[in-house]
């Protein structure tokens, strides 16, 4: 027998950050089962979320990061949603063959598109041939988009991602995971709550400020869960990764750069890198990087390059990927680990004033790897909120533009995640309702068995 239930995923919830500030929360670890997850290599939310969903590692369900580099179309492609890149039967597919009554609903997590579920929900802009960027979402059924937005209005984009992003995105996301549940009572829920990432990386979780951030989202957790288990919906609470504190950006295209090793084209007087004509090059995922060599004579030297860069931990060649789980074809040649309180950008040029015009923009497709300096406002800019309320009364005209209001000072960033903490307090959480002992401190699980887990809870 399959139990209903409903898994929230609480980003960046760690054992360290619950307390008083997370009453709720923390009276259900105590209650119930808590267990803390060796968090998967790399510790970005794609590759987490994959895991947990097949629990296969990387090397086998090919999900190496957030983005990586196709060498076929000589192309970073960061951000991705089609469910079809990842590999292997899903914890909705297996439980189906328990039960042909099973229907599941995936909310917000990430490979949503085309999932073989019965209900998602997912961000997706609209791009009209003008060139404009239009905040949408992308549901299945097709049919659920119009319902969903005429009951709970827009998905508040600009509070999802970027430097206005705060509490509203995960309301959203809640009141259509009760949305979801009230009219079409799913079997399994998959409910995506961002929040904490933010405030968690704009100023690490050191700072006295992120209480203000724990408490709302353990009022928001909280409601969510009452509301379900009054429906008789069992809860099961995780997250996919802890942030750590960082104070040291490492620049890898920088040093490839100063090797001679990039290609960087002209355009329009800003550069931009060309990955097919470079030799080597590295896609920045927080405190992994993945470095493409298209020039394998040259292994031995970027990786000497690459190991005398203070803040780098280690570099994984192939063998070392083996032994690490993370060895696919769209794995880098070489994988550099940065060291505690360290991280990886994908700047590359060396004058700012040369900066291609989508580094001080929203741009989480063109950058060629991750960049949390999204999250923040330049402080150099005089009323930025003024700026941006234009924008967004130019695009309600039907007017283009750029929004260039994000900074290029990667020493604003004072959270990542990625590597595996030093810390286990550090490391993301699994809770359950079964009861234990809140002290037990000694249960541990790998983030691929998070899915064995999660099959035995919905069918104990």
């Amino acid at each position: 027998m399959i139990r209903r239930t409903v898994v929230l995923n609480v980003v960046g919830l760690t054992r360290a950050l619950l307390g008083p500030a997370m009453p709720r929360l923390s009276a259900f670890a105590r209650n119930g089962q808590l267990s803390t997850i060796c968090p998967a290599f790399p510790a970005v939310t794609c590759t987490a979320q994959s895991c947990y969903l097949t629990g296969l590692p990387p090397a086998q369900h090919g999900i190496v990061g957030n983005g990586w580099y196709d060498r076929e179309l000589a192309e970073v492609h960061f951000w991705k949603q089609s469910n079809h890149l990842v590999a292997g039967p899903k914890l909705w597919d297996k439980l189906r063959t328990q039960d042909s009554s099973f229907t599941c609903a995936q909310l917000f997590w990430w490979y949503n598109m085309h999932a073989a579920v019965d209900y998602s929900i997912t961000p997706r802009p609209l791009y009209p041939a003008d060139g404009r960027k239009i905040f949408d979402i992308h549901t299945g059924p097709l049919s659920l988009r119009p319902e969903i937005k005429k009951d709970l209005g827009e998905f508040p984009f600009t509070q999802f991602w970027g430097p206005m992003a705060g509490i509203g995105s995960s309301r959203w996301i809640a009141d259509a995971a009760r949305w979801i549940e009230e009219r079409h009572r799913p079997t399994l829920s998959l409910v995506y709550l961002p929040h904490l990432d933010y405030n968690l990386q704009r100023l690490g979780p050191r700072d006295p400020k992120i209480e203000d951030d724990l408490r709302l989202v353990d009022d928001l957790v909280g409601d969510l869960i009452d509301f379900f288990q009054k429906r008789s919906v069992q809860v099961a609470v995780l997250s996919e990764y802890g942030i750590t504190e960082v104070n040291t950006p490492i620049h890898l295209n920088r040093l490839f750069r100063r090797h001679g090793w990039l290609a960087l084209k002209d355009e329009l007087g800003l550069e931009t890198l060309d990955c097919g004509a470079s030799q080597a090059f590295a896609i920045a995922d927080h405190q992994v990087a993945h470095i493409y060599l298209n020039n394998r004579a040259l292994e031995s030297k970027v990786r000497t390059a690459i190991e005398s860069e203070p803040g780098v931990e280690l570099v994984l060649d192939r063998h070392a990927q083996t032994e690490w789980g993370i060895q696919h074809r769209r794995s880098g040649d070489l994988i550099a680990v940065a060291r505690p309180r360290s991280w990886f950008t994908y700047y590359y040029w060396e004058d700012d004033a040369l900066a291609p015009d989508f580094a001080r923009t929203v741009d989480i497709h063109r950058k060629s790897g991750y960049d949390p300096a999204e999250l923040f406002l330049d402080p150099k800019l005089r009323w930025p909120h003024l700026r941006i309320a234009a924008f967004l009364l130019r695009k309600k005209l039907g007017l283009r533009g750029l929004l260039k209001v994000i900074p290029l000072d990667a020493a604003l960033v004072r959270g990542s995640h990625g590597r595996r903490p030093e810390d286990e307090n550090d490391s993301p959480v699994l809770l359950t309702e079964k009861p234990c002992s809140f002290e037990d401190t000694a249960r541990s699980i790998a983030a691929e068995a998070v899915h064995h887990e999660l099959l035995q809870y919905c069918t104990r």
